[in-house]
């Protein structure tokens, strides 16, 4: 058993957050926001018709994006309220209740690794830190050997870059690019926002 989320923390203490978040989502959606920007990067890191894990996939937004744009998504979340809304809202991409610190898809009947995984939405911080570290290794385990890992978070909530460039080096990746926006912003140590693309190490010598 591993640490609880904070996010589930929150929920725990009240229980209505889910349900506020899916509506806001919602409204945000029906106002026209545009709430694709992290799948519109992904998409042009990906082959056509590629395999794409949403970690931490919330209501679904982005994996809905991908999916509209011809990938085979799964979206992975701790939230089964979440996951209940991305069935709901966006049929198509397979949507699993699980907890990415945990995360064994092989186990679960997907075998075939990912292409890419995005993890958007400021997952990370609303991991438990203590997992933090783990669920990169999970991530690891799941993309496939030329695959890709985009991962977007605040800075500032609690989980540094330096601490993410770290776990991340030790979970095998090397860092390719480092933004601060999902629009190609560059990164720089005052960034309060950090949008990291990751490429598994090779184990060969």
């Amino acid at each position: 058993m591993v640490e609880t989320s904070l996010w589930m923390q929150k929920v725990a203490e009240n229980p209505g957050h889910s349900d506020w978040y899916v509506e806001r989502m919602r409204g945000l959606a029906r106002a026209g926001e545009d709430l694709a920007g992290e799948a519109r990067l992904v998409d042009t890191m990906a082959p056509r018709g590629a395999r794409i894990l949403d970690a931490g996939c919330g209501p679904g937004r982005v994996g809905a994006a991908l999916a509209a744009a011809g990938h085979d998504v799964v979206g992975v979340d701790v939230d089964p309220t979440l996951i209940a809304a991305a069935e709901q809202d966006h049929p198509g991409p397979q949507w699993l209740v699980g907890d990415l610190a945990e995360l064994d898809l092989p186990a679960r009947g997907i075998t075939t690794p990912f292409d890419v995984i995005v993890c958007a939405g400021n997952v990370m911080p609303f991991l438990a830190p203590s997992t933090r570290a783990t669920v990169l290794q999970r991530f690891r385990e799941h993309v496939a050997s030329e695959g890709r890992v985009a991962v977007g978070f605040g800075t500032d909530r609690g989980y540094t870059a330096d601490d993410f460039f770290t776990d991340s080096a030790e979970a095998g990746f090397d860092t390719e690019l480092a933004l601060s926006t999902w629009d190609l912003r560059p990164f720089s140590p005052e960034s309060e926002f950090l949008v990291a693309v990751l490429s598994p190490r090779s184990t060969t010598t």
